[in-house]
């Protein structure tokens, strides 16, 4: 069965270096990964390449230390032939779409642009190529995993050889589907308005912000943390999607953020932030602790003088 899969060819800026890089890996049918330093960890096994990792980023958390390795590992190990690609440039850019043609190998130079050793073979479709979109939709890290209703999502109706249209994500509201994506970007650019000074978007040791927080199990649509209870709120917009679905989705969250970013008996809550009430939902969060739901309303008016204050 395909993965998904979303690699960072390169920083976005500088745009210069990028499109010098980039244009590379198309004519080529190539992306390629950093960590140079590291030299050869191809043939290295997990826990070879842990050490590695470790030992030449001392001074880096531990929590980034293992982001390394697995990214490092899903590279060489776990993507394969027929897995799909999503190239971004930046959060906001899908750069282009592709399909894995051969395994993963170490070429020290091959890009004559950039000094990254760790390459994969794709095959990338034309188009869709630069497709931007009006917020953020990628994680922050090189190489993140992707569920086949994320990887349908993104693409919005552009086909793919081997993606077939019917298998999208189950939306039962479209309109609030549409309506959540962009009230994302809203309660992120209010986020002290809406849920005062006790609750702050998270910012990890490397600066990486808790919009689209990158895990192993998918892009957190908003991570932060309550200062008043220490604990970590995992923030998920139901966006039209069942119940069970959300449900399942932030339960991953909530147990992987206990796993890898809770270091001092920190608590972990959910948030589910819906339109209307979902009687699924609500039998669900009655056997379920640590989960709470808030309800949004959007006003709009048209009239022939302006609002006084």
């Amino acid at each position: 069965m395909s993965r998904y899969w979303i690699i960072a060819p390169l920083q976005s800026e500088p745009r210069e270096l990028f499109d010098k890089v980039w244009k590379f890996d198309l004519d080529n049918n190539l992306v390629s990964i950093g960590w140079k330093e590291l030299g050869d960890v191809s043939s290295m096994s997990r826990q070879q390449l842990l050490e590695a990792v470790a030992s030449t980023y001392r001074k880096r958390p531990p929590q980034t230390k293992t982001l390394f390795s697995n990214m490092l590992w899903a590279f060489y190990h776990e993507i394969g032939p027929g897995d799909f690609i999503i190239a971004r440039r930046g959060r906001k850019t899908l750069a282009s779409v592709g399909r894995v043609t051969r395994l993963a190998l170490y070429a020290v130079g091959r890009n004559p642009f950039c000094d990254h050793p760790n390459f994969l073979g794709v095959a990338w479709e034309n188009p869709p190529r630069e497709k931007s979109f009006a917020g953020i939709v990628f994680p922050m890290h090189t190489l993140s995993e992707s569920s086949e209703e994320q990887f349908q999502t993104l693409l919005g109706g552009s086909t793919v050889q081997g993606i077939v249209p019917e298998n999208r994500e189950e939306i039962e509201d479209p309109s609030a589907f549409v309506l959540e994506k962009y009230l994302e970007e809203f309660i992120v650019s209010n986020f002290q308005t809406i849920f005062r000074r006790d609750l702050t978007i998270y910012k990890d040791e490397e600066g990486n912000e808790g919009q689209q927080y990158a895990t192993e199990v998918g892009p957190i649509d908003i991570l932060a943390f309550e200062s008043s209870s220490k604990s970590f709120v995992i923030i998920e917009l139901k966006k039209g999607r069942p119940s069970d679905q959300v449900m399942g989705q932030i339960l991953r969250y909530m147990g992987w953020v206990k796993a890898n970013l809770c270091r001092n008996n920190e608590g972990v809550k959910g948030l589910i932030i819906c339109r209307e009430p979902d009687p699924k939902l609500s039998y669900a969060l009655q056997m379920t602790k640590g989960i709470d739901v808030k309800y949004y309303n959007v006003s709009f008016k048209l009239a022939d003088t302006p609002p006084t204050s």
